[in-house]
Parts: C-alpha cells; sequence; structure tokens
C-alpha cells in the first residue's frame, strides 16, 4: 500500500493477477460506475495516508478492472492484517497483566529483581533469552499434560488403525468367498443348461402326450353317449342289472328248451295246429320276458338317476 500511495507501480505479481480476471469482467460490464466510485474512494484513502493527491490518469476499462482488483486485494489483507493487530494487541494487554500478577506475586515473597543477587539475574536471563531462541513457552506440567494427550490420540489412532484392519481382512475373506462362490457357480452352469435342455424336451413330449391325452378322452367320452353312460351309473347298480339279467335267463331257458322240444318233434298233421299254437303262446311268454327284463333294466337306471 505505500507503494501505490508513494506513485509508484504496483508490483508486477499483482498485476499479473489482476489482468487474468478482470479483463473478462471488464468486457462485460465496461464502465461500471460503482466500481469507478470504489477504485477513487479507495485511491483517495491510500494517498491521503502519505500525506499526496491522488495523480491524473484516463480511466479505461482496463485501469478500472486492474485496480478494482488490486483495491479488493489490498482491503481483505488490510483486513487481515487488522484482525491480526489486534489479537497481538489483546495478548500483550494479557501478557502485561500476567507479568504485573507475577510481579506482584515475586513481591509478596521477596523475589523482586532488585533483590536478587546480579548472578542469579544475569542467570535467569540467560535462560529466558535461550527459552525464547528455542520457542519454548510450556511448562513442564503443559508438556506433560501435552504428552499425555499426544498419547491418547495415538492410542485413539492406533486403535482406529486396528479396526480399519480388522474391516479390511474381513472385506478380504468376504471378497475371496464370494470369488469362489461366483467361480463355483460359473462351473455349475453347463450341466444346469444341459439339464434345462433336457427338461425343454421332456416338456415338448408330455405337451404332444397332453394334447393325445385330451383327445382320447373325449373320444371315450363320446363313446359313453353313444351307448347311453351316465354318471350316475355306479358299480352297484351294474352289479343288481346283472343278477336281474341271471334270473331272466333262468326263467326264459326252460321255455326256449320246451321250444326246442317242440321243433324236434315230427310234423303230424293232426297235431300241427295244437303245435303252431303251442309255438305261439311259448313265443308270446317268451317276449313278455324280454319286455319284463327291459323294464326292469329301465326302472334299474330310473332309480339310479
Amino acid at each position: 500500500m505505500s507503494e501505490i500511495g508513494a506513485g509508484s507501480d504496483p508490483p508486477s505479481p499483482s498485476l499479473s493477477v489482476a489482468s487474468s480476471d478482470p479483463s473478462k469482467s471488464s468486457g462485460s460490464t465496461g464502465f461500471d460506475a460503482n466500481r469507478i466510485a470504489e477504485v477513487k474512494a479507495w485511491l483517495v484513502s491510500q494517498f491521503d495516508a502519505v500525506g499526496k493527491d491522488v495523480p491524473d490518469f484516463e480511466y479505461t476499462p482496463r485501469s478500472i478492472a486492474h485496480l478494482h482488483n488490486i483495491a479488493t486485494l489490498s482491503q481483505a489483507k488490510t483486513h487481515a492484517a487488522t484482525i491480526v493487530a489486534n489479537d497481538f494487541r489483546q495478548k500483550a494487554a494479557e501478557y502485561r497483566s500476567q507479568a504485573a500478577r507475577i510481579r506482584e506475586i515475586l513481591e509478596h515473597v521477596g523475589l523482586v529483581q532488585e533483590s536478587l543477587p546480579s548472578n542469579v539475574v544475569s542467570s535467569s536471563q540467560v535462560i529466558a533469552s535461550v527459552a525464547n531462541l528455542l520457542n519454548i513457552r510450556d511448562t513442564e506440567l503443559n508438556q506433560s499434560l501435552r504428552k499425555t494427550a499426544v498419547e491418547e490420540k495415538r492410542a485413539k489412532v492406533q486403535q482406529e488403525s486396528k479396526e480399519l484392519l480388522d474391516y479390511a481382512r474381513k472385506a478380504i475373506a468376504r471378497l475371496t468367498y464370494l470369488k469362489r462362490t461366483l467361480t463355483q457357480l460359473e462351473d455349475d452352469i453347463p450341466p444346469c443348461e444341459a439339464q434345462m435342455e433336457h427338461w425343454k424336451t421332456n416338456l415338448a413330449i408330455m405337451e404332444s402326450k397332453e394334447r393325445q391325452y385330451l383327445q382320447q378322452y373325449s373320444n371315450y367320452k363320446a363313446m359313453l353317449n353313444r351307448v347311453g353312460y351316465s354318471p350316475d351309473i355306479s358299480h352297484g347298480v351294474l352289479v343288481e342289472m346283472a343278477e336281474h339279467r341271471k334270473d331272466l335267463e333262468k326263467k326264459t331257458k326252460p321255455i326256449l328248451e320246451t321250444l326246442r322240444s317242440y321243433q324236434d318233434l315230427p310234423p303230424v298233421v293232426s297235431d300241427k295246429a295244437l303245435a303252431a299254437l303251442a309255438i305261439e303262446d311259448k313265443k308270446r311268454q317268451y317276449a313278455a320276458a324280454e319286455k319284463y327284463l327291459e323294464d326292469v333294466l329301465q326302472s334299474a337306471l330310473a332309480s339310479s338317476e
């Protein structure tokens, strides 16, 4: 800032940094009134600080961009330096307060610098100079506390490292198991594919058999419908009908034998009319027996329904 206030050119590194970015922004914003006002105010404050007037120069977009960038950097550094300076002032005040308190304590115990021998004072000064040279500011207690804290942090880091190592080992073991499982599955692929092809072939055969059996079922069903079969006809009904048939056969058997005996008789003219009448009578009895058998069968079917 003192170089700018003295009217000399700013350092080349700052200019190179400023010319990289503001040249682009100047092309988009041009003569920004706010930027010009900020640059003028900053120049006035810098030159007033050294007791000089701001020199006259032409305000171009390039110069405004460079000066605005320099002003921004200068203000940021000034703000940071102000914060650091205030911190140093506060620390200095604390050190002065602590020194006054220590001096008061030493005065109460009779260890003020004026009452100490010269060799003690010189030795203390040498120790203080060595401490400042070595940047030693902690007491033995603070050093032990710091050492304890460092050891605790080290133990914590070691514990975390151990846990991470355990996790890594478990992860490696898991990865090995997964790789082994993947290899096993890849080895099982060819047999499974062959088994699937076999199943596909069997499935096609079973589908063909299914169509064949369905067709046969339809044929058998149509056949049963043609013969008058119904689901109500059970095994017991069929057995009962067979028994009725046997009874009718027993009843018709003597009649058939009598008719056969008539057929074996010699043709006598006088008895021909009687034989014809007897045959007709037996035929009627046979027809009545057949009708009776048919009625019994129909009644059995009707009762089952």
